[in-house]
């Protein structure tokens, strides 16, 4: 019998004639050319493995990189943990940007957009498809454990723990609704915005003046949200929408209904309007501080100064040259008695 999660697909006809066994598997054979997988159980297994993998590499990045370099800066308590977040997150997201990035080139998902919408179910993945998946999988909920690994403050739990259940609900969802194609291109979107992101605030840390890739961060940001939202509308609103395949067959992995693309679309804009809404509502806290600062130093520079103090005498101070006694009269001069 043949692994229920390893199938030879050469394409829909060759799937349609090949020899199934007793489970409705498909059978291995040895003329295969293309070996292709879907998502069963045993994924969870697998994840788990790659779980302890990636806390081994995330120790490693720790240790080796990230430590010597935050000794050399000297960072306070909350810089340091910003810069330990951003670190791994760089190195996470970087990977990530160029394994997805030759993934989606290879499958030709890039030059042929429909794609990402014919065909559907995509039930049967390629290797790298599929890998890549389990293992953007095994390091978000790896994240989990790692606030309490790296003793994260009572405040910052609340944002990560936010962004971590949303990576995990869009990654999981485009896994398990066959969606697979289409969640590479929005994650390629967004691990590239991420990156950007990240790598500004480590040379925000090393140069508290060097604000440049923040500037280019917030001008890529809002272009990456209309990017995103563009794609989903296409590929899920017009795209599934005109499929002839309109039914909802779990056991064919067929979720093409009005009512799951509908919650579908609505995940992916709820989830950009948040991030837009944060995005926005940062930039004026940090643009009402800067005019704060601006206006405090013009405050400065305008107030007049004081004038030097005078300065005293034994028997009283001088001003303008006149000698005067303490309570603002001149002096008298002392008479000498006669013996």
């Amino acid at each position: 019998m043949a692994h229920p999660d390893l199938l030879p697909v050469l394409g829909p006809r060759a799937l349609a004639s090949s020899p199934r066994d007793a489970d409705g598997a498909l059978l291995t054979s040895a003329d295969s050319e293309t070996v292709h997988y879907h998502y069963g159980p045993k994924d969870l297994v697998t994840i788990l493995f790659y779980i302890f993998i990636t806390i081994i590499l995330h120790a490693v990045v720790q240790e080796y990189i990230l430590d010597k370099i935050s000794k050399r800066l000297h960072l306070s308590k909350v810089k340091h943990s910003k810069f330990n977040e951003s670190g791994q997150l760089v190195v996470f997201h970087l990977s990530s940007v160029i394994w997805c990035l030759y993934v989606v080139v290879t499958e030709g998902y890039l030059t042929n957009p429909r794609s990402l919408w014919e065909d559907y179910p995509h039930v049967y993945l390629p290797f790298q498809v599929k890998f890549f998946y389990l293992c953007q999988l095994a390091y978000w909920l790896h994240a989990l454990p790692e606030l309490y690994f790296q003793k994260v403050r009572k405040e910052e739990i609340p944002r990560q723990l936010q962004y971590i259940c949303l990576y995990l609900l869009h990654i999981a969802g485009a896994y398990l609704l066959n969606l697979s194609r289409l969640g590479l291109i929005l994650l390629l979107l967004q691990y590239s915005t991420e990156v950007l992101f990240h790598m500004a605030r480590l040379f925000y840390f090393a140069d508290e003046n060097n604000e440049k890739l923040f500037n280019a961060w917030a001008a890529v940001f809002g272009v990456t949200r209309l990017f995103i939202l563009t794609l989903a509308v296409l590929a899920i609103g017009f795209g599934l929408a005109r499929m002839e395949n309109q039914a909802f067959d779990p056991e064919k992995g067929n979720f093409n209904t009005l009512l799951c693309r509908l919650c579908v679309l609505l995940l992916v804009c709820a989830a950009q309007a948040w991030l837009m809404w944060r995005f926005i509502h940062s930039q004026l806290r940090h643009w009402r501080e800067y005019w704060n600062e601006q206006s405090a130093k013009r405050r400065a520079s305008a107030a007049p100064r004081l004038p030097a103090r005078l300065i005293k005498r034994e028997s009283g101070y001088h001003e303008n040259g006149v000698v005067k006694a303490e309570n603002g009269t001149s002096p008298r001069t002392k008479k000498l008695k006669s013996p």
